[in-house]
């Protein structure tokens, strides 16, 4: 049954960028999740044994990352992907979701500046990804983490990056992942958001579609700058829920928010790695945008159902 928006977050909602899709470009999307970021300066981040700039290693050579330590050692390591649509966010508008998942968790998160398009179409990004998370793997020791306990993490585009890794991992050398948090991931890009036969397969692309931050148009457009050849939205890497198999795959705590188009792929993509034979913990959150997990200062709904997830991910990682 459908509840209403949570309403602390209709209050915030007229003051959230990436409006009218049509004129979206890649500099715009990028400079308004920056001044997003900029606007909450005033908000105290959480304070962390340690945070350091670091460089990992990328597909193409060395990317920029940043390290976040809670100071318990060893801890779990959780590689972790920002959002923004693959084409903005950065470590810097993720700032405060990396901080406080390492604080949360009782772990040390490796956030990763992974190359975006359209500068890097896919599989750039990926790619990126997939090479950080096996160097994290690779000198997890010297991280402070536990190499039992190396998790993958992300939110929306990032847990869609995030998805594609735990996937790429099974098997091929590994490394072996303990657990993966996705938060309101993209988990089926086919049509690139643009495809109304494929956007009616999940019913909050159309229901969601305009008016709770996240719109119908921006995915379309953030698809289209992540996959400029169409046919790429079938690979696996871009469309998690199109794996032939997902058996194997690590323990996942996804998170989906009832005003989000991509809830519904998302839930999709829990109840697809359950019949797998996969241990899901899964939070469809009433009330809840697109975002959420960022916006727990202004929402005391928010911070709650944020701080669900992050237990029943820390608690994955602890057994």
């Amino acid at each position: 049954m459908k509840t209403r928006v949570d309403p602390d977050l209709e209050k915030i909602l007229p003051l959230l960028p990436l409006r009218d899709a049509a004129t979206l470009t890649p500099k715009r999307a990028r400079d308004e999740l920056v001044a997003l970021a900029e606007s909450r300066k005033d908000v105290p981040l959480p304070e962390l044994a340690a945070v350091k700039d670091i460089t990992v290693e990328g597909a193409a050579g060395p990317i920029a990352a940043r390290l976040y330590a809670s100071g318990k050692t060893p801890a779990p390591t959780i590689v972790y992907f920002h959002g923004g649509g693959w084409v903005a966010g950065d470590l810097f508008t993720h700032e405060r979701q990396a901080r406080t998942l390492a604080l949360e968790a009782d772990a040390v998160v490796v956030s990763v500046d992974y190359r975006r398009p359209p500068e890097t179409p896919f599989p750039g990004a990926f790619e990126d990804c997939l090479a950080a998370t096996k160097w994290a793997a690779a000198n997890v020791a010297a991280l402070g983490g536990d190499a039992a306990r190396i998790a993958v993490a992300g939110d929306s585009a990032g847990g869609n990056l995030a998805a594609a890794v735990a996937q790429a991992c099974r098997g091929n050398g590994g490394p072996r992942l303990a657990a993966q948090l996705l938060i309101y991931p993209a988990t089926d890009l086919l049509g690139r958001y643009g495809v109304a036969a494929e956007n009616a397969k999940y019913p909050s692309r159309e229901e969601n579609a305009d008016g709770y931050f996240l719109t119908g148009d921006a995915m379309h457009f953030f698809a289209s700058q992540y996959l400029p050849q169409p046919k790429d939205s079938e690979d696996p890497r871009a469309s998690p829920l199109r794996s032939h198999t997902l058996a194997g795959l690590p323990r996942a705590v996804i998170c989906t928010a009832e005003f989000d188009p991509l809830r519904d792929e998302g839930e999709a993509y829990a109840d697809a790695l359950k019949r797998a034979g996969v241990e899901v913990a899964y939070f469809r959150e009433p009330g809840m945008v697109h975002g959420y997990f960022g916006m727990g200062a202004a929402s005391r709904a928010a911070n709650a159902a944020r701080q669900r997830a992050t237990a029943a991910f820390k608690a994955m990682l602890s057994t």
